[in-house]
C-alpha cells in the first residue's frame, strides 16, 4: 500500500487517511475521494492531503477481511458461527448458540505472524459463550494489504475456530446436608442457572445426609445425563465422602483438586459413561469459579483429563468475590 501526503490535485480516487471537515461536513478516514471532494478541499485552501492507495497486488481491507474470515469459518453452520459483513476492514465471528470455543491456537499464532496488518483476535481457548456473542474478530489494520499475505493467512488458519455446542440435555444434582450447613436452596439455584446457560435442564435434585452410603445410593438412583455433587462439607481428600461414594457406585475418579482459585476443591470422575463432577463450595455462588471451566467443557463433549485440569493454573487466579476473605488467607475452600 502507498501511504503519505500528496497534492490535493492528485488525490482523486485515493482513500483519505485522516478525517477532515469540509464545508461543515466531516469526511471520515477511509473515504474514497471524488473530484467533488478534491474541489471542496481546494476551495478550503487545503493544498496537500494524506492518503492511501492500494499498490499492485493489494486487496482492499474489506475484501481481505472477508477472505480470511471465510477461511477461518468455511462452514458456518457446521462450526456454530456466523460472520458479519465486512466493515472498515473488520469481520466479527458470532456464536450461534451456547457452548465453548475450540481454537487451534498454533494456527492463529501463525496467521498473526504472516503480516503485521493482518490480525485475528479471539476469546480465550475453551471460553464458554452464549448465543450472539462475539468469539473472534478479523481486522485488517491498513486500508489495503498484499493479496499473497491474505492467501497465506487463510491457508494457515483454515477452520481454526469453532463452537462446541452442548451434547448433554439434562443433569442430576445430589446435595449433602450437614447440621448447621450452608443454604442448599441458594446453591441449587446457582447450579440450575449455570446449566440453563448451556441449555441443560436440571432434571433431578436429591438432598441426602453427608454420608458415604446414602450418597452412593443417591448417585445410583439419580436421573440426568450428567451427575453433579455438591457437599455440605468441603471435600478434602480423595478418600473423603463424595469421591468414596463415586467409587462405591462403580465409578472412577480422574482428578481431585485443581489449580484454579476459587475452585480448588473440585473432583472429576465418571460412573459408567456418565460424567460426575464434584463441585467446590464456591459453586453455591453465581460468580465464576473453576467448576465453570470443567462443567462447560464436559457439557459440550470435550474430553477433560487430569493433565487438562493441571494446565488450568496459568490464568486460574480468578477475580476476588465479596464472599471470600480479603486477602485469601485464613480459610480453606
Amino acid at each position: 500500500m502507498k501511504f503519505g501526503p500528496v497534492p490535493v490535485d492528485e488525490a482523486e480516487g485515493a482513500m483519505l487517511a485522516h478525517s477532515v471537515t469540509l464545508a461543515g461536513r466531516r469526511l471520515r478516514k477511509g473515504q474514497v475521494l471524488t473530484a467533488e471532494h478534491v474541489a471542496g478541499l481546494r476551495s478550503e485552501g487545503i493544498n496537500e492531503i494524506i492518503v492511501a492507495r492500494a499498490d499492485t497486488g493489494d486487496l482492499d481491507e474489506n475484501a481481505a477481511a472477508g477472505r480470511i474470515a471465510a477461511a477461518l469459518v468455511p462452514e458456518p453452520e457446521a462450526q456454530g458461527l456466523r460472520l458479519t459483513e465486512p466493515f472498515t476492514g473488520r469481520v466479527n465471528l458470532i456464536s450461534e448458540g451456547p457452548g465453548v470455543v475450540e481454537i487451534d491456537a498454533a494456527a492463529i499464532h501463525a496467521l498473526n505472524a504472516v503480516h503485521p496488518m493482518v490480525t485475528v483476535a479471539t476469546v480465550p481457548e475453551w471460553q464458554q459463550v452464549g448465543p450472539g456473542q462475539m468469539v473472534a474478530t478479523v481486522k485488517i489494520i491498513a486500508y489495503a494489504v498484499p493479496e499473497d499475505a491474505v492467501s497465506r493467512a487463510g491457508e494457515l488458519a483454515c477452520r481454526a475456530i469453532r463452537l462446541r455446542a452442548p451434547v448433554h440435555v439434562s443433569a442430576g444434582l445430589v446435595v449433602t446436608d450437614i447440621p448447621g450447613g450452608p443454604d442448599n436452596a441458594k446453591g441449587i439455584a446457582a447450579i440450575r442457572d449455570r446449566l440453563a446457560a448451556l441449555g441443560i435442564e436440571l432434571a433431578d435434585v436429591r438432598e441426602v445426609p453427608h454420608d458415604t452410603a446414602q450418597l452412593t445410593q443417591a448417585l445410583a438412583d439419580l436421573g440426568g445425563e450428567l451427575a453433579l455433587v455438591l457437599t455440605g462439607s468441603a471435600t478434602s481428600d480423595m478418600d473423603d465422602v463424595a469421591p468414596s461414594a463415586v467409587r462405591r457406585a462403580g465409578g472412577t475418579i480422574e482428578r481431585f483438586g485443581m489449580p484454579v482459585d476459587p475452585g480448588n476443591l473440585l473432583f472429576l470422575g465418571e460412573i459408567g459413561a456418565r460424567p460426575v463432577i464434584g463441585l467446590p463450595g464456591c459453586a453455591r455462588s453465581p460468580a465464576l469459579n473453576g467448576a465453570d471451566w470443567v462443567l462447560s467443557r464436559v457439557a459440550c463433549g470435550v474430553d477433560v483429563s487430569s493433565a487438562d485440569i493441571a494446565a488450568m493454573g496459568v490464568g486460574g487466579l480468578l477475580k476476588e468475590i465479596p464472599t471470600r476473605p480479603q486477602p485469601r488467607s485464613g480459610r480453606r475452600g
